[in-house]
C-alpha cells in the first residue's frame, strides 16, 4: 500500500465523522421546514404514521448518503492535488 494511501486512512476516517455531524444538523434543518416540527419520528414513536416514519428515514438516507458523498470525493480530490496520488 502507497504511503499517501496509508495516510489518507486517519483523515478519511475523521472526514467521515465530520460528515456524519453536518449531516445529521442538515437533516434536522431539511426536517424542520418540511415538518414544521423540531425532530423528526423515530420508528418506534407510537404516534406518527408508518408513512410519516418511512419517509424521514428515506430523507434520513439520502442526505447522509450525499454528504458522504460529497466529503469522500472531496477529500479524494484534496488527497489527489497534494499528494498526486487518488487514496482509495
Amino acid at each position: 500500500m502507497k504511503g499517501s494511501k496509508i495516510a489518507y486512512k486517519p483523515v478519511g476516517m475523521a472526514l467521515g465523522a465530520t460528515g456524519g455531524a453536518l449531516a445529521g444538523i442538515a437533516f434536522k434543518q431539511i426536517w424542520k421546514r418540511l415538518g414544521h416540527e423540531d425532530d423528526a419520528p423515530s420508528a418506534t414513536d407510537e404516534d406518527r404514521s408508518w408513512r410519516e416514519v418511512l419517509i424521514a428515514a428515506a430523507l434520513q438516507g439520502a442526505v447522509f448518503a450525499a454528504v458522504k458523498a460529497l466529503i469522500d470525493r472531496s477529500g479524494a480530490v484534496a488527497t489527489k492535488r497534494l499528494t498526486g496520488t487518488w487514496p482509495a
